[in-house]
This record gives C-alpha cells, sequence and structure tokens, in this order.
C-alpha cells in the first residue's frame, strides 16, 4: 500500500460574519473527517482555520487508500416466500444467484457476501467534500448568480490537494461550476494575485507574504500585543474585552493597529458609556487613564497598511465617534436633568410598560419588591425603609435615553442617576447590583440594601410566575425563572443569610412547589461543588429544608464525613441495623423505637454500644440546635467502631425474646441518632 498523504482543503469565498468563523471551522473539520473515516480512511491529526475570507482544513497522514472491505449478511431461509427474498436483495444490491445457500439449524439460509475493495483517497475525498459543502450547517446562507448552491456569502475557489515528498496532486471535482484546484489568493488588496501552493506549510508561508494571517488566535496576539504597547507608550492601559478581541481578529485578514484620539468634548461622559458606545457601534477598543479612570482614547483595527500609517483612516474614524459620541452625550445631560429633578418622570413612566399581562406593569412591580425588600431587609440587616426606597428607583433607569439606547447599560446607569439625585450611596448601589448575580459566574452582591433587593426581585419574579402558573418546561424558560432560583441561592448561600423560604411564600398553594424548584436548583448548584445529588436528597428529607444556607452546611458536612472510612463505614453500619429492624419490625407487627435498656445488655460490645450511643447523643444534640453540623456528623461518624464491634459480637436475634426486643430498641437508638442528623436512607452504597 502507497505511504500516507497530507490533504488540503480551503474554501475561499466573500466575507464570512466573525461570529460564525470559529464554528464554521469545527464544522468543516467535523464533517471531512467523519466522512473520511467512514469511508474507510484513518489519519493522523486535523485541524481547520478561518479568516473572513476562507476556511481552511489540514489533515495530515491520511492513508492513500481505503482497505477492501468484505462483509458477510445473513439472509431469509431458501423457503421464505419471493417477497422476503427480493427485499434481502435490494438491501444488498446483488441478484439471487449472487447469493450463498448455507446449512443453519432450520435449514438451508441465503447469505449475501459483499465485497467492496479499496478506493483511492482522492475518489473518496471528492465525495466527502462535495456533500460537506452541499449540506454545510451555516447559521444563514445564500444562493447566487444562477447555480443552487447555498454558502453563506458566494463561494468563489475551491483548493483541494493531496501532497507528500514527491510533490503535490488537485483532487478533482466540481461543485456548482466551481472546479477544484490548486491555488488561492491572499489580502484582497494587498495580495490579490493567484499562487499555487503545493502543502500546508507552504500555504501558510505563501498566505503571510501575501498579507493575510491563517490562524484567528496569531491576528488576536498581534491585535492586543499592539494595541498595548501604544498605550503603554502614552502611560495608558487598554480595556480588556476577550470578546471584542476574538470578534475583530474575524474582521481581519492582516491587522493593523491604530490609536485615535477622543474629542474632549466626551472626556466627562461615564467611562463604561464610552466603552459601550465605541464597542458596540464602531468595534473599537477603549484606552484608559489608570490614575483617572477616564477613557481617553480609542484602538481600532483596520485591514490594510497605508503610505500614510493610516492617518487618513483614523481621521474618518474619529469623524464618525464625533457623531456617535455627540448621541451619547445628548442622551446623557437629558438623563442628568431628569434625574436631578428626582427621576418621577421615568416612575410614573413604568405605569405604561408592561411587565406581563397577568402581572401587571412595571410601576405595579417595583411596588410589590420594595414591599418584600421592607419585608426583607430586617433578616439580611438592612434598614427596611431604606431597602424600599432603594426598590423604588432601581428600575427607573429603564426608561432612560441612554438605557434605551445601551440596555445593557441597566442598573449601572441607574447608579449614576441616583447619585446624581443625591440619594445614599446604598440606594445608589442597589439600582446597580440588584440585578446580580446574573449567571454563575457573576458576582453576588454583599452590602445589605443591595441583597434585599436583589432577594426581593428574583423572589417576586418566582412567586409571581408560580402564581400564575407559567414554570419552566423541558428545556424552556422563556423568563429565566432558574437563573433567578439559582440567583437567590447564591445571595443567600454567599451572604450565610437565615431566609426561609416558606416565610416569603406563605400558604399559597404553590408554595410547596416552587421549594422543590429551588431544591432542584440547589443540587446543580451543589453538584458543580462536588456534592452527589443523593447526599442533597438525605438533607432536603429533613425539618428546615427552606432554610437554604442550612441546608447547604448540612450537605456540606454530611458528603465531607462519607468521605473518610469512618463515615463510609458508619453508613454501612446504619444500613444494616435498618435492614434488620425494618424486617422485624414488619414479621412482629411492632414498632421498636424505645425501651433499650442497659441492664438487659449481656456482651461487652453491647454494653459499649450503649455508652457511645449515650455519649454521642450528648455531643450531637446541643451541636444540632446550634447548627454545627461538622461536630454533629464527627460525633455521630464516632460511632463506627462500636456498631462495627456490636455486629461482629453479639447476635441481635437471640433465644430469650427479652433480649433480642432490647437489642432490637437499641438498633432502633442508631437509627434514630443517626437519622437526627440527616436521612441516611436516601444515601446510594
Amino acid at each position: 500500500m502507497a505511504a500516507n498523504r497530507d490533504l488540503l482543503i480551503e474554501l475561499f469565498s466573500e466575507e464570512i460574519p466573525a461570529r460564525m468563523q470559529a464554528k464554521a471551522a469545527a464544522d468543516l473539520q467535523k464533517l471531512v473527517t467523519d466522512g473520511l473515516v467512514e469511508a474507510g480512511l484513518t489519519y493522523a491529526s486535523a485541524a481547520a482555520f478561518a479568516t473572513p475570507r476562507r476556511l481552511a482544513l489540514s489533515v495530515e497522514g491520511l492513508m492513500a487508500e481505503s482497505k477492501p472491505v468484505r462483509e458477510e449478511r445473513k439472509g431469509p431461509s431458501a423457503s421464505a416466500p419471493d417477497k422476503a427474498i427480493e427485499g434481502f436483495l435490494r438491501s444488498t444490491g446483488l441478484t439471487k444467484d449472487q447469493l450463498e445457500l448455507r446449512d443453519d439449524k432450520k435449514g438451508q439460509v441465503y447469505f449475501a457476501v459483499i465485497e467492496k475493495p479499496g478506493r483511492l483517497a482522492a475518489d473518496i475525498i471528492a465525495e466527502v467534500l462535495e456533500k460537506a459543502v452541499r449540506n454545510f450547517p451555516w447559521p444563514k446562507a445564500m444562493r447566487w448568480g444562477t447555480g443552487t448552491l447555498r454558502w453563506v456569502r458566494p463561494l468563489h475557489t475551491i483548493l483541494c490537494i493531496l501532497s507528500d515528498e514527491a510533490g503535490a496532486e488537485v483532487v478533482p471535482l466540481t461543485i456548482d461550476g466551481i472546479t477544484s484546484g490548486d491555488t488561492t489568493r491572499g489580502h484582497r488588496f494587498m495580495g490579490p494575485d493567484a499562487f499555487s501552493v503545493v502543502s500546508f506549510d507552504d500555504y501558510e508561508a505563501k498566505l503571510k507574504r501575501a498579507k493575510v494571517m491563517l490562524r484567528a488566535e496569531e491576528r488576536a496576539e498581534t491585535i492586543w500585543h499592539d494595541a498595548t504597547n501604544q498605550a503603554f507608550a502614552l502611560g495608558l492601559e487598554v480595556v480588556e474585552d476577550r470578546g471584542l478581541l476574538t470578534e475583530v481578529a474575524g474582521l481581519v485578514e492582516w491587522p493593523v493597529t491604530l490609536m485615535g484620539r477622543i474629542a474632549d468634548d466626551f472626556l466627562n461622559l461615564p467611562p463604561e458609556v464610552l466603552q459601550t458606545s465605541m464597542k458596540e457601534h464602531q468595534k473599537f477598543f477603549s484606552v484608559r487613564n489608570a490614575k483617572s479612570g477616564r477613557i481617553e482614547r480609542f484602538v481600532t483595527v483596520a485591514n490594510i497598511e497605508t503610505p500614510d500609517q493610516g492617518m487618513t483612516i483614523l481621521a474618518g474614524n474619529e469623524k464618525v465617534l464625533f457623531a456617535r459620541l455627540s448621541d451619547a452625550k445628548f442622551f446623557w445631560e437629558n438623563d442628568l436633568r431628569v434625574a436631578k429633578a428626582g427621576m418621577d418622570e421615568w416612575a410614573d413612566g413604568l405605569k405604561s410598560v408592561t411587565f406581563h399581562n397577568k402581572l401587571g406593569t412595571q410601576f405595579d412591580r417595583v411596588d410589590r419588591i420594595a414591599t418584600l425588600a421592607a419585608e426583607i431587609a430586617p433578616m439580611v440587616v438592612a434598614d427596611a425603609e431604606e431597602a424600599a426606597a432603594a426598590a423604588r428607583i432601581a428600575k427607573v433607569d429603564l426608561q432612560s435615553e441612554m438605557v434605551g439606547e445601551f440596555p445593557e447599560l441597566q442598573g449601572l446607569m441607574g447608579r449614576y442617576y441616583a447619585d446624581a439625585a443625591g440619594l445614599s450611596p446604598a440606594v445608589s448601589a442597589a439600582a446597580q447590583e440588584h440585578y446580580s448575580p446574573l449567571g454563575p459566574s457573576d458576582t453576588v452582591p454583599s452590602a445589605p440594601v443591595s441583597v434585599a433587593v436583589a432577594l426581593a426581585d428574583k423572589l417576586d419574579t418566582l412567586t409571581g410566575f408560580w402564581g400564575i402558573d407559567e414554570k419552566p418546561t423541558g428545556s424552556k424558560d422563556p423568563f429565566a425563572l432558574r437563573r433567578a432560583a439559582l440567583g437567590v441561592i447564591r445571595l443567600i448561600v454567599t451572604n450565610d443569610l437565615t431566609l426561609p423560604l416558606s416565610k416569603v411564600f406563605g400558604d399559597a398553594s404553590w408554595s410547596a412547589d416552587l421549594l422543590s424548584f429551588f431544591h432542584d436548583r440547589l443540587k446543580v448548584f451543589l453538584k458543580d461543588q462536588g456534592i452527589r445529588h443523593d447526599i442533597i436528597d438525605a438533607c432536603i428529607a429533613m425539618p428546615g429544608n427552606d432554610d437554604l444556607t442550612l441546608l447547604v452546611k448540612r450537605a456540606q458536612a454530611l458528603s465531607e464525613t462519607l468521605k473518610t472510612d469512618d463515615g463510609e463505614n458508619l453508613l454501612q453500619g446504619f444500613k444494616r441495623a435498618n435492614n434488620i429492624l425494618t424486617q422485624a419490625e414488619s414479621k412482629d407487627g411492632v414498632e421498636y423505637s424505645y425501651g433499650a435498656d442497659v441492664k438487659f445488655a449481656e456482651e461487652p460490645a453491647e454494653k459499649a454500644l450503649f455508652a457511645a450511643l449515650d455519649a454521642a447523643e450528648a455531643k450531637i444534640a446541643p451541636a444540632m440546635d446550634a447548627q454545627d453540623f461538622g461536630s454533629a456528623m464527627a460525633a455521630m461518624a464516632d460511632l463506627r467502631g462500636p456498631i462495627d464491634a456490636f455486629f461482629t459480637d453479639v447476635q441481635v436475634n437471640a433465644e430469650s425474646e427479652i433480649i433480642r426486643r432490647n437489642r432490637l430498641n437499641l438498633l432502633s437508638r442508631i437509627r434514630t441518632i443517626c437519622m437526627s442528623v440527616a436521612d441516611l436512607t436516601r444515601i446510594e452504597g
């Protein structure tokens, strides 16, 4: 068989949107490599690349041809109806005289022997690539000209070559009038002439000479290196934004980093406004003065080197930016006027904004949140009046012009406007922080007023939607209720709060169902911390399961205990005691739940267990009252030795009925003490 070869594919087109490039490269790799393997071609390694104008795939160590395949398939018996035999022939692609008759347990049976000869790699590649191109999973695709092919933007050329030490050959194929070759083009303006390539290394090197950086990570590194160096030279720093960096690296094939000025008119705008406006509209990086915190310059990334070192490009960008920031300044000044007047205009405006047709307006919702925040305030050591006041202004920035233009600034602008209105720092902070935490990695507020309003906001959402029976179903969660519940959990647990949820829910018909929803979210939260679901179930089964802080502490302590030898062996001892008890109670028709007396103890191990249970009870009861679950679990784990010794040395089902009953009641003490800490019957294993 011939030596392995390397495959290079490039699909060269008009600009691919930056947000689609990474997935498209991964899709090309998967479609082609999966197709090759299915057809019997294995390979050593593969890597995919994307620039704005091309998708490329390099496959190394590809077999030169597929191995021959011999497949045997058992068919119907020789006496089967003609239709059954005809169906088998259709499935195999053979004729009846090509089948073999073989003896089987039930008589003679037809067998099909299908032999597929090995195929050249080029033939397989052509088929696989055409199928991949024609079925490519673009989120949006277009047709152009008179062809039938759909691609994200018009596809111009297909490069497809197999290479080894002897040279390269084109894999011949034609898709919708586009015939494969060994040529590509570089940068649209700085390297437009076509050139041929003989290998991946040759391809990447010639692209670079033609002003194209093939690798997205290299483009990103170049942008960041040049931007930070330019900023450092002026004593400034670039505001880090990984998402923007990835996006901009997908907009250029040859990044040229340029730094421009922001006009003095705009330097006093809040830095977040400048940053958001420049990022959203212009894809500019913000450059900050670390001492003042002000955004003073911007970095833009051009796709071309110019004789004037980008001065014309910068001048054009600065002109467009001036117009954009003039709008932002107009919004800011208008909003400050309303804020300084007390923000009543915005609060009234919430009356005309529907939150949900069954839950009223945003104004109604704010009213509910303010009432709930005042109720929660004492539990989080916040001032009730301040918490209610913060809740009343927390949503008003939704009516501001700035948040209308940049919705992602909601909350943050609320803080600026509350400051401008002369409100207390705690109230201003709550305007910004009450939305948090938004996700599992978002920071959790700790200021008491912020915590009160954040909890009230999320709990109002959850109780409201449960009240109108609009709960998440399957993967659908249009009102982000799972996220709200996780936010409540993180606020309570991170701040070590005692906030029994039953107090918040009251005696509503849906309260148990909503508490169960919280428990499900808590399982996800604790699973990420390495705590098993059965351990959480064992703790949920205990009283006080609406106090999430208590529940988490109990679960963490039980999890740690069960990781020790004593804990694991105690669990086995408990399960053994519980099994013996359950069987005896079922057989005798009575409950052995009290009455164990040490005076009936005969064996030393039996007497030792009485003493150990007395000692454990004396430690566990006060530890549980103090919510010191670690000490309670440790005292419970200390029972491991006495329980093991008891089962080794003592026969529970003694001949004397009095002794047997006493020993069963002793086992009941084990069950009662262990079950006072957690429902160990729910622990698996």
